[in-house]
């Protein structure tokens, strides 16, 4: 029986969701809800999760729907309402003036928040305050092949708007597209808009340099618009499957005060609240770090924050519920997080971070997101064993090993 004065209530049903419900499991021992579209791994039968399947659930009725059933459920409780997906963190923007009045949704308004997520005004929000990022052009449907760009292959393109991108239901288009030539970026572009992908597409230039230089910012800015936490995860590997691409398999946090000062300025010059992550890259040509995107939530790699030390829920809990006043914090705890076999982690990743990394392991420095004692039936360990099979085969069939 939960006996806390809350009840965490998340939306979605992928990784992000199981690492937000271990974070809450670890620091309260609380079982999270989670409404998910399908009876996935793995939410799906975990034991720290009451995950219930909702087939429309990234419908606004459906939404308040079920976020008012849980709020009746629990009339005297809390209910930390956190979405764990682009759709869902959308529908909660949008949607929290009309939850019962014992939902907490720590989200920023909806018309910011659409703001934000078009990465065509983030760029334009870039500019202002003087926070680098790729030279970007914007491609619009009517354009057909009919422009030029001012920089060569490869090209990058990508969704101006992830959401409505997404909501195409076409599994055939990818995540990001990274087009060696341009005959390829114009056939990337024919295939979006034949989707029925209604709006502008981000073309960018690409930054040279393997996963080795990405980096994720992971911040949370409290009720009163102030950051209190910034957690620099330096990407040591990435996805390079169609369908994962840029999803993040290793990270090793590190410490950077100047770029963290810039990203704080920003967000609190808008006065955000809530989780922001941004992906960053680093660009060896000139020495800056150049911002990708934001998005208004935790990253799907959000453990990483929490294995090192600095536990998400707390933050939202001490934050919304207890109304605390927090401090600043800066991460600077060294840690290893991972989404993939140790044998992967160390046959894909460049030498040079070896040493770290294993001294990180031999210290209990080295987390898994879903290797988690307080979720370990029989029936569980095996199932995360064959995600692990299932990893070490997709690695050796789209990554490259190091040549150092």
């Amino acid at each position: 029986m939960n006996d806390l004065p809350f009840q965490p209530l998340l939306f979605g049903g992928d990784i992000n969701v199981y690492s937000v419900a271990r974070a809450f499991h670890e620091a309260y021992g609380v079982k999270s809800i989670a409404y998910g579209k399908y009876p996935s791994f793995p939410c799906h039968d975990s034991a720290i999760i009451d995950y219930r399947v909702c087939p429309d659930n990234e419908s606004a009725d459906a939404f308040r729907r079920n976020a008012a059933a849980v709020a009746a459920e629990f009339p005297d409780k809390k209910i930390v309402l956190l979405g764990c997906g682009d759709s869902y963190v959308q529908l909660a923007a949008h949607c929290k003036d009309q939850l019962p009045e014992n939902v907490i949704a720590p989200y920023i308004d909806g018309e910011l928040l659409d703001t934000l997520i078009n990465k065509e005004k983030f760029y334009q929000l870039c500019d202002r305050h003087g926070i680098d990022h790729p030279a970007t052009f914007i491609y619009d449907k009517s354009m057909g092949h009919d422009f030029t760009l001012p920089w060569g292959p490869p090209y990058i393109a990508k969704p101006a708007d992830s959401v409505a991108y997404w909501a195409c239901g076409v599994h055939e288009l990818a995540k990001v597209y990274i087009c060696q030539t341009w005959e390829e970026l114009l056939a990337a572009l024919d295939q979006v808009y034949a989707a029925g992908y209604p709006d502008h597409m981000v073309l960018q230039e690409f930054i040279p340099g393997d996963d080795t230089y990405m980096r994720v910012l992971t911040n949370y800015s409290d009720r009163n618009g102030k950051v209190k936490l910034m957690c620099l995860g330096h990407v040591l590997l990435e996805e390079h499957s169609p369908h994962g691409i840029g999803n993040h398999a290793v990270i090793l946090t590190e410490h950077d005060e100047g770029l963290c000062e810039k990203i704080r300025a920003l967000l609190e010059d808008l006065h955000f609240t809530g989780f922001s992550n941004f992906d960053i890259k680093y660009d060896q040509r000139d020495g800056k770090y150049k911002a990708f995107e934001i998005n208004c939530r935790q990253g799907r790699s959000n453990y990483y924050v929490t294995g090192a030390g600095y536990n998400i829920a707390k933050l939202v809990v001490e934050d919304r519920v207890e109304e605390r006043d927090l401090p600043l914090v800066v991460a600077k705890n060294r840690s290893l997080w991972r989404m993939v076999p140790r044998k992967v982690a160390f046959d894909f990743t460049p030498k040079k971070y070896h040493q770290e990394m294993k001294a990180l392991i031999k210290a209990g420095a080295d987390h898994h997101s879903l290797v988690y004692s307080g979720d370990s039936s029989f029936k569980r360990r095996l199932r995360v064993w064959k995600n692990h099979l299932g990893n070490m085969k997709r690695f050796e069939q789209y990554n490259k090993k190091p040549q150092d």
